[in-house]
């Protein structure tokens, strides 16, 4: 099991320090991951604590370190945590956060301590920012034209949106516009809603108002299902299309029937045993599954806590390269794990193929994404 230090008591960040091991001796490659297992985000970021377990505790002869903490999805603490960890913990690079808003503000800390920031969510960062942050979560304009894709195919010409009133539901809209667009659609309706919320109806009835051929709602985690369940009770009946985010089993679990038919992009890990036997990803992905769902029960994967595992399977590729040039704990080994993310080939995880460029900080490409639909109350593999 991987070692996990306890931060220390007099630092008042209002975030609780998840500490799932102990280790006695100092660590000789430190990794600070902070995950939002509170707040809004919590459904995200909760799997993404349990996964932690299952990372290496050791790579090519030196011991791998972990400090753990939540920053309860918000990004104010997201950027106490990172600071702490650069300055006090010395961190090697930085895992996190589970939700877009802490994980830019990570971001930031990671550019100006220029350390390597592996993301758990798709943020877009503004041009000339973002230089060392990676992401282990699909870009958004890649599962964007999976939808757009799948909506020609059935005949859809017009599309009604809602989405989260952040960064998410604003980083969709955007993509999927683009991708519609080279489909033949538009989108003829749009509207917001923020992920505390615990009603849509009015929204619901403007996107009806404009019958559209279909529905785009961008939400993630439990947040998904409200405007689809409204929807649905107030009577739509057309196609309603979901996002990667809302690739979990709360989804099926609080929309019940409702959400029975709905089309959404995910992540192979999700129907790791559906995947054909020639997919390169099928390995990492069942070997997660199998762990995690050993430990935690049938059914419980999801498509952010497989991100974890995703980031220790990339640590076992660039660590011993990075231990070529310089020793943990210095400016120059931070830089070669930066270059080692650039230059390896073919990372396969569990959620795709990465290949990171100077100019490419997803690195995924189609191999990164499956398109979903819920049968009865199960996922089926549509493409």
């Amino acid at each position: 099991m991987p070692q996990f230090r306890m931060p220390r008591t007099g630092l008042a960040l209002g975030a609780l320090a998840l500490v799932l091991a102990t280790g006695a001796a100092q660590a000789d490659v430190t990794v600070g991951v902070s995950i939002a297992s509170t707040g809004p985000s919590a459904s995200l970021g909760i799997p993404q604590k349990n996964t932690m377990p299952f990372l290496p505790t050791s790579i090519a002869g030196e011991t791998i370190h972990y400090i753990v903490m939540d920053d309860g999805s918000d990004p104010t603490q997201g950027t106490k945590i990172a600071r702490r960890f650069v300055t006090e913990d010395k961190v090697d690079i930085i895992l996190g956060s589970s939700a877009v808003a802490p994980s830019i503000a990570i971001s930031e800390v990671a550019d100006e301590s220029q350390t390597v920031q592996l993301a758990f969510s798709p943020i877009e960062l503004k041009p000339g920012r973002g230089a060392w942050t990676y992401r282990l979560a699909q870009p958004v304009r890649l599962m964007a034209d999976a939808v757009a894709g799948a909506a020609k195919a059935n005949g859809v010409k017009t599309v009604a949106f809602i989405g989260f009133a952040d960064a998410y539901g604003e980083t969709w809209l955007k993509e999927f516009t683009s991708a519609a667009q080279a489909n033949g659609i538009r989108v003829i309706a749009t509207e917001r809603y923020a992920r505390s919320d615990t009603s849509v109806t009015a929204q619901a009835l403007k996107l009806m108002a404009a019958r559209a051929d279909a529905m785009l709602i961008a939400g993630a985690g439990t947040g998904a299902a409200l405007p689809h369940t409204t929807l649905r009770e107030r009577g739509y009946t057309g196609p309603i299309y979901q996002t990667h985010g809302a690739a979990t089993r709360d989804l099926i679990r609080i929309g019940g029937k409702a959400v029975n038919g709905a089309i959404l992009p995910a992540g192979p890990v999700i129907v790791a045993e559906q995947l054909p036997a020639s997919s390169p990803v099928k390995k990492p992905a069942m070997d997660y599954v199998t762990r995690y769902e050993k430990q935690y029960g049938p059914d419980t994967r999801t498509q952010f806590g497989a991100h974890p595992y995703d980031a220790g399977l990339v640590l076992q590729r660039i660590v011993p390269v990075a231990l070529k040039k310089a020793k943990p704990g210095t400016p120059a080994f931070r830089k070669a794990l930066k270059d080692a993310l650039e230059s390896e080939r073919d990372i396969v995880v569990s959620h795709g193929v990465l290949n990171y460029t100077a100019d490419d900080h997803f690195g995924f490409d189609q191999r990164g994404r499956v398109l979903l639909t819920i049968d009865n109350g199960n996922w089926k593999l549509v493409k």
